[in-house]
C-alpha cells in the first residue's frame, strides 16, 4: 500500500482543476451551467435563503456539474476509441447525455421549490 503523500493529494487537485478548465473551455453546455450557477448564487443572496435552502441549491448545482463532467468524460473516451459512428458508443453517449438532462431537470425543480416562495412574497 502506498504511503499518504500531501504532495500527491495537492497534485490530484491540480488534475481536477485542469479537468474543470477543459470542461468549461470545450463544452458549450458547461457555459449554460456556469450562468445558471451564478444565477442560483446571486438569487440565493438576494432572496436571503436559509441554510437548508442553500444546501439544496448547492446539491443541485453540484449534481448538474458532476453529470456534465461525467458526460464529457464518456464523450472524450468514446471519441478516443473511434470517431466513426458505432451503435454501442452512440448509446453510451446518449445515456450519459440523459444523465445531464435528468440532473438539470432535478435542479430546476429544486430551484422552483426554493426560489418561487421567495419571489411570490415580493
Amino acid at each position: 500500500m502506498n504511503k499518504f503523500s500531501l504532495g500527491k493529494r495537492i497534485e490530484s487537485f491540480a488534475h481536477a482543476f485542469r479537468g474543470a478548465g477543459t470542461l468549461v473551455r470545450t463544452q458549450h453546455n458547461a457555459w449554460i451551467h456556469f450562468v445558471a450557477t451564478v444565477a442560483a448564487v446571486v438569487g440565493g443572496i438576494v432572496c436571503k435563503i436559509q441554510s437548508t435552502e442553500w444546501a439544496l441549491v448547492v446539491f443541485a448545482v453540484a449534481l448538474v456539474w458532476m453529470a456534465e463532467a461525467l458526460n464529457t468524460a464518456v464523450e472524450f473516451l468514446a471519441d478516443e476509441i473511434t470517431e466513426e459512428r458505432r451503435e454501442r458508443l452512440g448509446k453510451a453517449k446518449d445515456v450519459a447525455a440523459f444523465g445531464v438532462l435528468a440532473g438539470a431537470i432535478g435542479a430546476a425543480i429544486i430551484g422552483a421549490i426554493v426560489f418561487l416562495p421567495h419571489l411570490a412574497c415580493r
